[in-house]
């Protein structure tokens, strides 16, 4: 069993496209996000070297309830992990998403994907939740290939050179906000955590 439903939760995330992106979600659906940073700015969290998204998100959500004081007993906890997948780089970047982006850049994969016909890819993300009783995860999905290019100028991160299967061949970068939210694996995430958690009691 878990809490009965708060009146916030609270994300913690340095990346403040992926904070608006949740929050605008789950906004519709009656939930506010806030971020940690602004109650809790003390909050250090090391980045785990672990292969699979799910880990990584659960390790982080761990070392947050970890530094919490006892003023947060109400609220709930979340944190996101989230990575591109490449079939032709065998996964690469995967949970290693961040920093490749941070060191290579999208146009870094460009390179690596030059002249490369098969172009699969997806994104992936995981989401772990601190409920004050126990930990739940979440996963969700987004199926697509990589883009010749970068396209558009929306989004964050690896959205210009993300085309999604049944998006009319535009990369994520191309699309609005609400469109992307019906194609993405946050949004993908965020609505089956939401369905599992806050329906009503029958």
């Amino acid at each position: 069993m878990h809490k009965s439903e708060p009146d916030r939760i609270l994300f913690h995330t340095g990346n403040k496209g992926k904070f608006l992106e949740a929050s605008n979600l789950m906004r519709l659906k009656g939930i506010k996000l806030q971020l940690l940073s602004d109650h809790s700015p003390e909050i250090q969290v090391i980045e785990p070297q672990l292969d699979a998204f799910q880990e990584v998100a659960v390790s982080k959500l761990k070392q947050v309830v970890g530094q919490l004081g006892d003023g947060f007993d109400a609220d709930w906890i979340m944190v996101e992990d989230a990575g591109l997948l490449i079939d032709h780089l065998d996964g690469f970047p995967g949970p290693y998403s961040s920093y490749v982006f941070s060191t290579i850049g999208p146009e870094g994969i460009l390179k690596l994907m030059q002249g490369v016909e098969s172009r699969e890819a997806r994104f992936m993300a995981s989401i772990a939740l601190w409920d004050g009783d126990r930990v739940h995860s979440f996963e969700g999905k987004c199926e697509g290939i990589i883009s010749p290019k970068a396209v558009g100028v929306r989004g964050f991160g690896y959205d210009p050179i993300f085309i999604p299967n049944g998006g009319n061949g535009r990369t994520f970068s191309e699309m609005q906000e609400d469109e992307k939210s019906s194609f993405s694996h946050r949004a993908n995430a965020l609505n089956i955590m939401a369905e599992t958690l806050f329906l009503p009691s029958i």
